[in-house]
């Protein structure tokens, strides 16, 4: 096991009143990759991550058996650390996806598998405009807050669905994916106005897959839905060598997606214990970028943007 070099700072998280780890756990992996079975598994990956000073969890209704994961390991540390997960994508076939009852059978049944009487935090997942002004999805999770089931209520999403919610002052928090090459949201400074509305902003892909250090060695093993982050690194790195950067890959992600000063906390998904305890390291004791590096990968983005909309 990996000795921890200090513990983790934490940022401000909007205008929620709680403090956040720079980095915190995305679940996503332990839901659709790891069995029931391996139960020990999760329990020591959310345990370690608590015990080195990650206090964000983020899951969703949709991962699989992530949630009861969550709540089988960690619900007895409720206290210890922020709770966030997603709902809209029905997980009960009586009901269609972002329909009133979805979102409120979603928010229950996820109470129940995290073994907890509320969540810090719900977010709407990723739906869109059309489905936002209706009003149904809204005026459930409203009803959910309203109940003690959640402290403050969220969007997840992008692009213009990204820029309507946070438009519509009826969130606590944004997240939204930022990293290398995945420059959007700070391009049409989504998180600009996202910070001057004092939402807690999450970003999720931070390091894009490990996109940029594919790139860089030349490997293209990615997994299928990282491939548009990697042909992007791959052009934007045949421009040239980028001075200023370090020479790991991962590490000049890592470093490049919290040089952002709106950024609260970027979710980095795991299912391996050394990994996290690695990340937590790298965050802990990673030298900033130059502004001048900084300054070129967001000129090589913005130069070779081909309307390279952010991902869902």
């Amino acid at each position: 096991m990996l000795k921890i070099i200090i513990k983790m700072k934490k940022n401000k998280f909007g205008n929620t009143g709680f403090n956040v780890s720079r980095i915190g756990v995305g679940l996503a992996e332990i839901g659709y990759e790891l069995d029931h079975k391996e139960l020990d598994v999760a329990s020591k990956l959310l345990n370690s991550a608590i015990d080195n000073g990650i206090n964000f969890l983020d899951t969703a209704a949709c991962y699989g058996i992530s949630e009861e994961l969550i709540g089988k390991s960690v619900s007895r540390r409720r206290e210890e650390y922020f709770l966030a997960t997603k709902a809209g994508h029905s997980q009960n076939t009586k009901y269609k996806d972002w329909s009133y009852n979805a979102i409120k059978s979603s928010i229950e049944d996820s109470l129940r598998k995290l073994q907890t009487e509320y969540v810090d935090l719900v977010q709407l997942h990723s739906c869109g405009i059309d489905v936002l002004e209706k009003g149904e999805v809204i005026t459930a999770i409203q009803d959910a807050k309203q109940e003690g089931k959640t402290r403050f209520i969220g969007y997840s999403g992008d692009n213009k669905d990204a820029h309507w919610a946070v438009d519509s002052g009826l969130f606590s928090t944004l997240q939204t994916s930022y990293n290398i090459a995945e420059q959007r949201a700070r391009s049409t400074k989504l998180l600009d106005k996202a910070a001057k509305a004092k939402l807690g902003i999450i970003i999720k892909r931070p390091i894009a897959g490990s996109a940029w250090a594919k790139a860089k060695d030349k490997n293209n093993q990615l997994r299928a839905y990282d491939n548009t982050y990697l042909e992007r690194s791959i052009k934007m790195q045949s421009l040239g060598s980028v001075k200023g950067e370090h020479s790991d890959g991962i590490l000049t992600s890592i470093a490049f997606t919290l040089s952002n000063p709106h950024i609260s906390v970027a979710i980095i998904g795991t299912k391996n214990p050394n990994h996290l305890l690695s990340n937590i390291n790298i965050v802990n004791s990673l030298e900033p970028l130059d502004q001048s590096t900084l300054n070129e990968l967001y000129n090589r983005f913005d130069q070779l943007d081909d309307n390279w909309k952010q991902l869902t």
